[in-house]
């Protein structure tokens, strides 16, 4: 089988524990598409936390963002397609975090806006230093999260976190009681989008736009919130560091993202085998 499309989860997957895309893996996928492959990246992140790594790989495709809730064309500089919360929705939603002991961010067209700091937001900023400044994130402290609602042109996604499994799963419950979509991006992050919005969603209607079938489509992913796109895509590859529930839902498992598990599966299933003996 020939893949034309190769979809890419940045954490956990394309990204090692250290924020950064492995070497070997560059190459593969640099000899992914000196073959005839297109590479895309499809992530939980805002467009702002992807931008970095999209240059990164030279990419020429748009990226889809906060779990399908919207494909950005970096070099457009805007959203191309998405399906944003109404403010009706995010009111309700945000009404909901505050009956919770719960933490929360709201994902706009511009940047990640939040009211108090969290935990993993030291690990963003100290990444983000690395960067040149146009490609820094935006991450926005404000003083409510209602004035971010009432003003901002998009909302896009709200993260949720905190290390007390029994408040996610709380929360949790009661959003999908709301119908809203709800699903776990790691151990202590919940994502909430509008109902409808998931990874498998809105790559099914990108490659349909570009005429490539889901049977040429290849996806990599390690968490809850990749599972619609793993079984959508022909082949969908779970990594070796994925949750057991994530890996059952595969095609395939390969190594880890601190390994090289991208390159494992793309010799096995992508790469022509003259292309990488040679390399």
């Amino acid at each position: 089988m020939r893949y034309r499309l190769i979809a890419l989860d940045l954490d956990g997957t394309l990204l090692d524990s250290t924020l950064r895309i492995r070497r070997g893996t560059i190459d593969a996928l640099r000899q992914a598409r000196g073959e005839g492959a297109r590479v895309m990246i499809v992530t939980g992140r805002h467009h702002t936390a992807a931008h970095a790594y999209w240059r990164e790989l030279d990419l020429e495709l748009p990226a889809i963002c906060c779990n399908g809730g919207y494909v950005y064309d970096f070099r457009a500089g805007r959203a191309i397609a998405g399906d944003p919360f109404t403010r009706t929705e995010a009111r309700e939603l945000l009404d909901i975090v505050r009956q919770h002991p719960i933490e929360a961010m709201i994902y706009t067209d511009e940047a990640m806006t939040f009211e108090n700091d969290m935990p993993h937001l030291a690990a963003t900023r100290q990444w983000s230093a690395t960067l040149p400044e146009p490609l820094r994130p935006r991450l926005d402290r404000v003083d409510t999260l209602d004035r971010v609602i009432d003003e901002a042109r998009m909302l896009w996604k709200f993260l949720i976190t905190s290390d007390d499994q029994r408040s996610l799963e709380a929360f949790t419950q009661a959003i999908r009681a709301r119908g809203f979509a709800c699903v776990r991006s790691s151990r202590t992050h919940v994502d909430v989008a509008r109902a409808g919005n998931h990874k498998g969603r809105r790559l099914a209607e990108f490659i349909a736009s570009m005429d490539i079938s889901a049977r040429e489509t290849i996806a990599f992913g390690d968490q809850e919130n990749d599972v619609e796109m793993l079984e959508f895509a022909g082949l969908g590859i779970a990594m070796g560091n994925a949750r057991p529930e994530v890996r059952a839902r595969a095609d395939w498992v390969t190594g880890s993202n601190d390994g090289d598990g991208i390159v494992e599966a793309l010799r096995r299933f992508v790469l022509a085998r003259q292309s990488w003996e040679n390399s």
